[in-house]
């Protein structure tokens, strides 16, 4: 890929580009924070249940740690292919990378997570399995291509929606990111029939048949590099492995964090693991362990144990992605630079086989769970029913079912295809409490007026 050609201020929604204080890139961070549903992101479920009396992460808090480490990642990118490369680059590509390549990262990192539902991975998993259980019924109503984009729902292609579609009575391209920041989000840039867990860039999909033609004004804009054209399957974008290393980096360490903050893990596990991990990295390990043996709150020592870790993770991130750089260009690294480095490092790996163990596994974590699956299952089977009936086919409980749809969400002469979608973008976007209280309200188990 030439690196003068793999990023651009063109932006969804075709809106000429205004003059501004701010570049481009960093107006795509501004417009993500203000967004509604980045702002939803407070209300989801990371790992734990949502807060009693102790604070763990939720969506939007993970979001905005990812997107500080994702900044630092990209900033020093950007100096180095600024150096490095700078007889092949333009001048305004120096500029770019010296200056935006760090904002480009950060916004990417930051909307990562907007196509994820509520309940976590379970949300997900609901949605999908929904129309799976339903596929004597529900497949003939779709070609194959939508049918697959339905039984294989996931949060990266759904991100790429909820950034740059259309809603029925709102502006062009969503909220008009630029193809660059959406770009470095698109984990699994193919189509959903091209599915293949054993390859990297394949083992989800990166965007509904419904955003097809944006996508690939996408990967024109940022010249991805087309492996097939039926189905479409393009090579990650360089960009992209930044994103993902800094997601990488947060949830691994972050999860264990929370973790021993609600006593799911000790203080001493949680200290010995990141301290091997921290002890395979840095070279200062005396002055680490007289720090710690000043502090006496056991969650402070973890804090801080979690802050080495972190910029641990971070230096190799970099170093990994310089040392596979030729390789990301042209898109063939195929291990995540977080797997690559997870092969070498047993602290690594212990931290991971640990948390599966007893974080990801824990009671509490697969009660949220279970019960999230049943909530968006059961929402989902209230509104798409109703919503493919035909005009003579509709009932009265159809009709009210369809009015608790908001006005956006409602595709109501649109294919079933995209009537699903709007049942779909309003399901997936509620937010833990929302969908909890209106699983409620329709099933019966709370009644009265609430506002």
């Amino acid at each position: 890929m030439n690196l003068n050609q793999i990023f651009t201020s063109q932006r969804t929604g075709n809106n000429p580009n205004t003059i501004a204080s701010r570049t481009d890139f960093q107006r795509d961070f501004d417009r993500i924070i203000f967004s509604s549903a980045f702002r939803r992101l407070q209300n989801k479920t990371q790992v734990f249940p949502l807060p009693g009396s102790v604070f763990v992460h939720n969506r939007l808090t993970h979001s905005l740690e990812v997107s500080s480490v994702g900044r630092s990642l990209g900033s020093v990118i950007g100096e180095y292919i600024s150096e490095n490369f700078k007889n092949d680059l333009t001048e305004e590509s120096k500029g770019f990378y010296l200056h935006n390549l760090g904002n480009v990262i950060a916004a990417g990192c930051l909307c990562h997570d907007v196509g994820n539902p509520a309940f976590g991975h379970s949300g997900e998993d609901a949605i999908a399995s929904y129309f799976e259980r339903n596929e004597n019924d529900l497949k003939p109503k779709f070609n194959e291509k939508e049918w697959k984009d339905l039984v294989n729902f996931e949060g990266n292609a759904n991100a790429i929606r909820v950034l740059a579609h259309q809603q029925q009575g709102k502006d062009a391209g969503g909220i008009q990111l630029t193809f660059s920041t959406l770009a470095s989000i698109a984990k699994y840039p193919c189509e959903a029939i091209a599915r293949d867990k054993k390859i990297i860039h394949r083992k989800k999909f990166g965007f509904f048949q419904n955003e097809k033609d944006i996508f690939l004004e996408i990967a024109k804009g940022t010249n991805l590099i087309s492996e097939s054209e039926e189905p479409h399957i393009f090579k990650r974008h360089p960009f992209v492995w930044l994103v993902e290393a800094a997601d990488d980096i947060c949830y691994n360490i972050i999860d264990m964090e929370d973790a021993h903050r609600l006593g799911i893990v000790s203080t001493s596990d949680c200290e010995n693991l990141f301290f091997e991990l921290v002890k395979s990295e840095m070279d200062d390990v005396a002055r680490i362990e007289r720090k710690l043996s000043s502090i006496s709150n056991e969650n402070e020592k973890i804090s801080y144990l979690r802050a080495k870790v972190i910029n641990a993770l971070i230096n190799k991130s970099i170093e990994l992605y310089k040392l596979n750089f030729d390789k990301i260009l042209a898109g063939n690294l195929d291990k995540a630079l977080l797997d690559i480095y997870k092969s070498d490092n047993k602290a690594l790996q212990d931290i991971a086989g640990f948390s599966v163990e007893k974080i990801y596994n824990h009671k509490a974590v697969v009660e949220i769970e279970n019960a999230g699956y049943n909530v968006m299952y059961e929402l989902l089977d209230h509104f798409i029913p109703s919503i493919l009936k035909t005009e003579g086919q509709i009932k009265s409980y159809d009709t009210k079912a369809l009015k608790l749809i908001p006005k956006q969400f409602f595709y109501e002469r649109g294919t079933d295809y995209q009537k699903v979608l709007g049942v779909v973008d309003f399901v997936s976007g509620m937010t833990d409490n929302y969908a909890t209280d209106l699983y409620r309200k329709i099933k019966g188990i709370d009644i009265g007026m609430t506002m």
